[in-house]
């Protein structure tokens, strides 16, 4: 098993993206790349929720252990309801 890993914490708001590179000790989780990170220095108003995290698309827990070459992403809170915007969509058309 290797010593350490290196994973990407990557967060896309409205108007811009970020990715940082970050190397952790093997054994990691996703809560401790997202701090090593240091991307809420970078977005102080940024919060980070527990349930809005994910590895390569997938849900992710902040304990979950991290492996090499994994994408922690941090997700922002949706503007519209998905059932609203498509009842928008209907009535529209």
């Amino acid at each position: 098993m290797a010593e350490s890993i290196t994973v990407e914490v990557v967060y896309a708001g409205p108007t811009q993206q970020i990715v940082h590179r970050v190397t952790l000790p093997a054994g990691s989780t996703v809560i401790q790349a997202i701090e090593a990170s240091n991307i809420i220095a970078e977005l102080p108003d940024l919060i980070i929720d527990p349930a809005r995290l994910g590895i390569f698309s997938r849900k992710a827990s902040p304990e979950q252990l991290l492996e090499e070459g994994d994408r922690v992403e941090i997700y922002r809170p949706l503007t519209l309801d998905p059932k609203e915007a498509r009842r928008r969509r209907a009535h529209e058309g």
